[in-house]
This record gives C-alpha cells, structure tokens and sequence, in this order.
C-alpha cells in the first residue's frame, strides 16, 4: 500500500502542475461556470449511469446509499484532459484543457455502513472570446475581448447505511466555494484611451443529497438494483467587486491603468430547486450490468437585481437521459490479464437548462473506458468521451469535444485490528 500511495502523490503532482486552465468552453461565460460533471471515471464511461450500482471496492458518487457497500477502504483520484473544436458558423477554433477531477477516500463501518469523503470541481469557468465591430465599409472600428477564469469547488462527506437484506439509504453534506474573475477590454479605433470593466467574486454555500438503493435477485446469477438519490434546494452567495478603469489604447496584453471610474461591490444569489435522479440496472456481480438513468431539476433561478429582459441568457428545466453498463470477461482469470479488465461504455443526452438569446443549450455524448487492474482489487481506470454541445443559430457557437480522462482507484484492508491466533 505505501507504494501505491507514493504513486499517488506522483499522480496527483502530475495533475496539479497541468491543472493550469480547466475549461476553455465559452458557455462557462454564463453564471458561475459551467456545471462540472459529480461522478467517478467508471460512471461517466457508462454514459453517467451510476445511481442504482454499488461496490464493495468502488466508489460510486451518484448515490451515498451506495457508501453501505463498501467493504475495503478505497482511496480514488483522477483528472481529465479535454480538447475542443468550436464552431460559430464562419470559423473553426480549437484548443484544450487538462484539470483535477477528485480526490476522495471511502471505508466500512463494521458490517453494514461506509463513509466516503473528498474534494471535486463544483463549476468551472474558463473562456476568452473576442468580438469584432465593423462599419458599413467593412472596416474595423470596434473590439470587445471577454475573458473570465476560476470556479468553484465542493468539498463533501457522505454516509450510507444497509436497512435489511437488499435496502440501503444514505446522505451526504457538502460546502462549495470557489473564486470567479471576469473582464471586458473594449478598444475602439483612432480612439487614445481604451476601458476595461473587471469583476472579482467569492462564493460559497452547502447543499444537501440523499438517496436510497434496493437490490433483489431474480434468479441465482442475475441481481436488478433501483435508486433514488435527491438533492435538495440550495443558495449559492456570489459576492465581489466591480470596477472600470481606462488605459492607453497600447494594443497586445499591455494593459497601463489610467484612471478609475467605477467601483462598487455587488451580490448575486443563484437558487437551485430539488435535483432528483431515478436509476435501475439489472446484472450478473463481477460479470456484466447495463443501468438506466433519468435525472430532472426545474429552472435555477439567479436574484441579482436585473430582470430577465436584461439578460442575454436565462435557465429553464434541465434533465439527463442516460443508457450504459460494463462487462468483465473473467473477473478472477489468472491466465489473461486482459479477460480481468473491465470494458464501459455508455451515451448521455442532457438538456442543460441553460437558455442564451431563447436558444437551448443540450449536450449529447458518447463513452466508452477500461478498467486495468493491479494488485489485489485496485484499478487504473482510462475513460473516453465524444461529444457535441450547442449549436450554430442565433448568434451562438457549436463545441466538438473529446475527453480523456484518467483515475486511480486503490483499494486494500485498512483500520481492521490485528487479531492473537
């Protein structure tokens, strides 16, 4: 196990010093960020289905009911590399992104209860868009650069419990907080001076998840598991510093203040309503599952005192539709490594709820990923997703994009006494 933590540390070394930009898509531009996705690498290589499945020696972040199985101490991290091809209708840009996933480690209470707690993005905010203003010539007269970075995170802890036989339930409590940084740099020709409007916010608020999970044999191979996980409403406080300066019209990134025309604090509260998710599965342990997934959630609503007519972007209901499964050929094999993997795979489709001028932003994706093991019931986990984000209307940009990512899941015997034979 020491070893396995030293590789570790490397691992996560690794990812810090690449966590440099963890998003380059220009919807992160819109409230917070844009919503990072709560799940370990083997749930989204299953297209996000994870609500109803378990492990003894997984963990899984939909459902904390799911933390009553856990029968090793499991200590799991991963980070995620993302490139992205963009399209406003005239051109193509690309460019990619590399950021930390999780850090999280779960372990038994005696026979029918499990802990599990950690770190993980909450929203990610990463985006550089230029705008160009030309005359009836055609000639440019204006530019608007938009740039914003940073996030927030949440740092969580949950707790399930086995109620009988095949029923567990569980709860789990986190903080978010993070810092956002958002500029405007307008420019406009023959014009000496240029301004530049900056916004730096904290925030920070808790929520609240729980869920249940059931699990019944139908025949002596086959196990079909349902879950039911809700998050319940919450606020989340953003509040910051607004202020616009003028500076010499110098071009590039040279950015000279001049003087100081606004300065003034602000605070915005974004409301998310109850998220609930149903999710079944049906499987053979340690051979094969294919689950079913459907996540829903009203419209989060933002008190910022602005109407909505002031805004070029608004959010309605979002929901998830997700199909996927694994199999493991052979799961105790000692003559084929390659028959011990495990092979995911899985798509996703997702209405957003986001709305920017009246247009709905959904996402549709492709997973697929392999599970490499190590000693004992440890895993390297490679996941891989293609997909596609928005579309090419209403003055809007359509994304590409292809995710790798890349997690550690360690598990062994912890925390147990030595016993005198």
């Amino acid at each position: 196990m020491i070893k396995k933590i030293i590789g570790f540390l490397i691992f996560l070394i690794s990812l810090t010093s690449l966590a440099q930009k963890n998003n380059i898509s220009p919807y992160s531009f819109f409230g917070i960020g844009e919503n990072a996705s709560v799940k370990t690498v083997e749930e989204l290589s299953m297209g996000q289905v994870g609500g109803a499945f378990s492990s003894p020696f997984q963990l899984t972040f939909t459902n904390p009911a799911s933390y009553a199985a856990l029968r090793l101490t499991t200590f799991a991290v991963a980070g995620q590399n993302q490139a992205l091809k963009i399209d406003d209708g005239t051109n193509n840009e690309t460019g990619s992104s590399a950021s930390f996933s999780y850090l999280a480690l779960g372990f038994p209470i005696g026979q029918k209860a499990g802990v599990a707690f950690g770190i993980q993005p909450n929203t990610t905010v990463g985006y550089s868009l230029l705008e160009e203003i030309n005359d009836a010539q055609n000639t440019l007269i204006e530019t608007n650069l938009f740039t914003g970075e940073g996030g927030t995170n949440r740092v969580f802890v949950g707790f399930g419990h086995k109620v009988g036989q095949n029923f567990s339930v569980g709860i789990e409590a986190a903080y978010i907080f993070g810092s956002i940084e958002n500029s405007l740099l307008n420019r406009r020709s023959q014009v000496p001076l240029s301004t530049i409007d900056k916004s730096d916010s904290d925030v920070s608020g808790s929520e609240i998840k729980m869920g249940v999970q059931y699990q019944t044999k139908v025949s002596e191979k086959l196990t079909v598991r349902t879950g039911i996980n809700v998050g319940l409403s919450n606020e989340l406080e953003n509040e910051g510093s607004r202020y616009r300066f003028s500076l010499v019209n110098q071009g590039g990134d040279v950015v000279n203040p001049r003087d100081t025309v606004l300065n003034e604090s602000f605070r915005s509260t974004f409301k998310n309503p109850v998220k609930t998710t149903l999710s079944a599965g049906i499987g053979e342990e340690n051979k094969w599952y294919a689950g079913l997934e459907y996540e829903f959630q009203s419209a989060l609503t933002i008190d910022d005192g602005l109407s909505v007519n002031n805004r070029t972007f608004n959010y309605g209901e979002s929901n998830r539709v997700s199909l996927g499964g694994y199999y493991t050929p052979k799961f105790n094999s000692i003559t084929s490594y390659w028959q011990r993997a495990t092979y995911r795979a899985g798509i996703s489709y997702k209405a957003t709820g986001l709305l920017v001028n009246d247009t709905e932003i959904n996402d549709f994706g492709i997973s697929f990923g392999v599970a490499l093991p190590m000693k004992g019931l440890s895993n390297i986990n490679l996941g891989f997703e293609l997909g596609t984000r928005g579309k090419v209307t209403n003055g809007l940009v359509k994304e590409n994009y292809f995710n790798f990512r890349l997690g550690l899941s360690l598990s062994d015997t912890w925390f147990r006494k030595n016993q005198i034979r």
